[in-house]
């Protein structure tokens, strides 16, 4: 005779395992600092590829103003000015991507704190 209990809990377990299960196992695999340092590095990365990009968009526009005056552009002065701001953008974006991945993990880990609580349930069930 089946215990619909124990098949309710069977099912839900089966479709977190299939869906958010994964990227949570996943996530769970590391210590919180390797997780989020991790993230924080593919971060810096990407905010250092996408603010290459956009500079060399904004270059490109305004490549006819540029050109005429290259030589009278105090260039240091330029590139701190780029420089600065690349600074705040990344920084920026780092912290962004601090507290998202350090939610991100909380939120796994007690996602997975659950499912194995509820592994237990499933194991008792069947001692009895």
């Amino acid at each position: 005779m089946l215990n619909e209990e124990r098949v309710a809990l069977m099912t839900r377990m089966a479709s977190y395992e299939a869906g958010e299960g994964k990227r949570n196992m996943q996530i769970g695999r590391f210590f919180r600092s390797d997780y989020v340092s991790i993230q924080v590095l593919k971060a810096f990365i990407s905010a250092t590829i996408s603010f290459c990009m956009v500079f060399a968009i904004y270059v490109y526009y305004n490549l006819e103003t540029f050109m005429e005056n290259l030589y009278q552009i105090d260039l240091l002065a330029f590139a701190k000015d780029v420089l600065t701001k690349y600074a705040w953008f990344a920084g920026t974006y780092l912290v962004i991507a601090y507290l998202v991945c350090t939610f991100k993990y909380a939120r796994a880990r007690k996602n997975l704190h659950l499912y194995f609580n509820n592994l237990k349930k499933l194991g008792h069930m069947y001692q009895k």
